[in-house]
Parts: C-alpha cells; sequence; structure tokens
C-alpha cells in the first residue's frame, strides 16, 4: 500500500520535513516513489511552511495513497479533504 508521509531531513534543532509517497513497509526516511512537496515547520506563515504539488497529491490519493493524520491535517489547510481528493 502507498502511504503519504513526512520524511525529516534538515539538521539538529532545525527539522524540515519532505512529503513523499512511499511503500508503507519502508523505513520512515527510506527511499521514496516521489518526493511531492516540503514542510518547514520553523517558518512564520502556512504559505512558506507547507509548500506542495496539489495536483500530485491528488493524483496519488486518487489512486488509493492513505495520508498519515499529519499529513490530513496539513492537507486540510490547503483545501484538500476526503470529500474532494478522490474525486
Amino acid at each position: 500500500m502507498v502511504k503519504l508521509r513526512l520524511t525529516r531531513t534538515g539538521r539538529t534543532h532545525y527539522h524540515q520535513f519532505r512529503l513523499v509517497a512511499t511503500d508503507s513497509r519502508s523505513p520512515r526516511d527510506g527511499k521514496a516513489l516521489e518526493i511531492l512537496g516540503q514542510y518547514y515547520p520553523h517558518e512564520e506563515t502556512f504559505e512558506k511552511k507547507f509548500q506542495v504539488d496539489p495536483e500530485r497529491i491528488r493524483h496519488w490519493l486518487r489512486n488509493g495513497a492513505q495520508p498519515s493524520e499529519k499529513v490530513w491535517a496539513l492537507l486540510r489547510k490547503i483545501g484538500i479533504n476526503k470529500a474532494n481528493a478522490r474525486g
């Protein structure tokens, strides 16, 4: 099963994350099928914090990918929710 989840990048005390589509059996920071965006939790505005490609995210959701809880929370903030993601 394909999952949409965050992988950790960055340095000590300065976390950054990538939003990736990956096999659910692979490790958190393992090989990704596709990199879909970036999440910078230290930025001030949400537009700078969460930079993604919404069309590719919708593509993966239409094809059955399951997002993690944190990813769903972030996607809802940019207007992608369960009702309109698979349409």
